[in-house]
C-alpha cells in the first residue's frame, strides 16, 4: 500500500513486506502496532505485498489489502485478515470478502476487485520489488536501505528499527 504523494524527506520511511496468510506476519503485528504508536507521523510505514507461492489464498489477500486501502481501512483490514490466518487458509476468498463487510468497507467492490484483478499490478510490483533487492520471506523489513528479516525470530528487531528511526530523526531535526 503505497501513498502516492511524495514523503517529506525528514520522515523515515519503514516498509514492511508481509503476506497476509503468514502466521510469521501476524506475529509480528505487535511490533508494527508499538512503531506506529511510538513515532505517530514522525514514521511512514508501508505495507508492502510480498505473497509467498505456498500460500494459495496470499495473492488474493494482497489485492483485497489494496481494496481496503483504497476504501480508506487498510491496516485495520490487514490487522483483521492477519487475525484470522488459519480462517483465510480454509476458507479464501470468501473471508476476505466477508472480512471487508464487517469493518464497514463496501463488501461488492472487494468482490469485484478480486474478480477484475484492478489491484494486480500493485502487487506484482512490490513483489518484484522485493525480490530485486533480496526479500525471500515474511516479515521482511527495510529502514534506511537497510533490511531486517523477521521470519525466523522478531527477537530484537523492534529495537533495531527503532535504533535506526531515532538516528534518522535526529540527523534530520
Amino acid at each position: 500500500m503505497n501513498d502516492s504523494s511524495p514523503a517529506s524527506p525528514a520522515v523515515p520511511v519503514l516498509d514492511v513486506w508481509c503476506e497476509l496468510q503468514c502466521a510469521d506476519c501476524r506475529d509480528a503485528l505487535d511490533d508494527v502496532r508499538a512503531l506506529r504508536a511510538r513515532y505517530g507521523d514522525r514514521l511512514e510505514v508501508r505495507l508492502r505485498h510480498f505473497p509467498l507461492e505456498k500460500h494459495k489464498h496470499a495473492f488474493a489477500a494482497a489485492q483485497a489489502a489494496e481494496e481496503a486501502a483504497e476504501q480508506g481501512k487498510a491496516w485495520e483490514y490487514v490487522e483483521a485478515v492477519l487475525g484470522r490466518v488459519e480462517e483465510l487458509d480454509r476458507r479464501g476468498e470468501p473471508l476476505l470478502v466477508e472480512v471487508a463487510g464487517e469493518l464497514g468497507l463496501d463488501a461488492e467492490e472487494f468482490d469485484t476487485a478480486l474478480i477484475d484483478g484492478r489491484h494486480i499490478l500493485i502487487v506484482d510490483a512490490d513483489q518484484a520489488e522485493g525480490k530485486a533487492i533480496g526479500v525471500t520471506g515474511t516479515p521482511t523489513y527495510v529502514v534506511d536501505g537497510e533490511r531486517l528479516d523477521g521470519g525466523k525470530s522478531q527477537e530484537g528487531l523492534r529495537e533495531r528499527i527503532e535504533g535506526i528511526v531515532d538516528r534518522l530523526l535526529a540527523e534530520n531535526a
